[in-house]
């Protein structure tokens, strides 16, 4: 079995199971009722949220008498690597997100034909402000989160850089708010992040380093605009720590277009820097990402 099918065999296995669920969710009367665009995309850690940075949206488009779903498969291709990232969250009562995502990223650049492997699993709880329906008001909406991530390849190269830990967990808060006539008339929505993390390159290489073993706090922001009622355009930025002395970790940032061809149903398509990875720089490139939201 060739390295590239074993990858997408990790990735999709779990998430697949949940998306079954998802499909049954409509015919049972469960289909849910908030706006378009309102469960957020999806992000490669599983979050709803942006591509890089979870938002204080709920995953699913459940009201707080429902129960929502989404999941997502994103495929990410810097100039050396390839990532790949699927995942599913239940959103139960617009109130609080239980998420799993599986990640492998080719390392074949530096270690020829190895993947890292990565698993996280996902809380959020919506505590106060309405992202969209108090948009007459200056309150967001504000959500804590945290994520539980354990690489399963700590031996390959996180522990040879320097790399303290094989599991760490991030916590972070998230503020949203959506305007319905933002910029320009249009819907546009900002997001900021502060997140306490240990995770070298999102977890991938690890957790902790020779130059830091503690926790940083770190910032995130987002902003998206509807240019149409089914098309979004917009930007992330993702703050990371720098905690191995063997590789230097840049943040990350990205310009992205999210379509909605139906309610349920996204297409988001992005270019991506993500700065210098395990000694190779500018890990410029595209992600696309596939999404079903219920």
């Amino acid at each position: 079995m060739s390295p590239r099918v074993r990858r997408l065999r990790h990735c999709v296995a779990l998430p697949a199971l949940l998306a079954a669920f998802a499909a049954v969710i409509p015919a049972r009367g469960h289909a849910g009722d908030r706006l378009l665009g309102t469960g957020g995309l999806m992000q490669l850690e599983g979050a709803a949220g942006g591509g890089l940075t979870p938002w204080a949206l709920i995953a699913g488009l459940g009201t707080r008498d429902q129960v929502g779903l989404s999941t997502f498969c994103t495929r990410v291709r810097p100039r050396n690597y390839e990532l790949d990232a699927c995942g599913a969250a239940i959103g139960v009562h617009d109130r609080i997100e239980l998420a799993v995502a599986q990640q492998s990223f080719d390392v074949s650049a530096v270690s020829p034909g190895e993947s890292l492997r990565q698993r996280i699993l996902g809380v959020k709880l919506r505590v106060l402000g309405d992202a969209i329906f108090g948009a007459h008001a200056w309150l967001p909406q504000l959500s804590l989160g945290a994520q539980l991530k354990r690489n399963r390849d700590f031996d390959l190269i996180p522990a040879g850089a320097g790399a303290r830990d094989d599991d760490g967990v991030d916590l972070y808060v998230a503020a949203t708010k959506v305007w319905l006539f933002g910029i320009a008339g249009r819907t546009t929505l900002f997001n900021g992040v502060v997140r306490a993390t240990r995770a070298n390159q999102f977890g991938l290489l690890g957790f902790g380093g020779d130059r830091r073993e503690r926790y940083s706090l770190v910032p995130e922001s987002s902003v998206a605009v509807f240019v149409h009622d089914k098309l979004a355009i917009g930007g992330e930025y993702r703050a990371k720590p720098d905690n191995l002395g063997v590789f230097t970790e840049h943040d990350a940032w990205d310009a992205f277009v999210a379509m909605f061809p139906t309610k349920h149903y996204s297409l988001t398509a992005a270019y991506t820097d993500l700065g210098s990875i395990a000694g190779l720089r500018s890990q410029t490139g595209w992600y696309v990402s596939l999404q079903a939201t219920f």
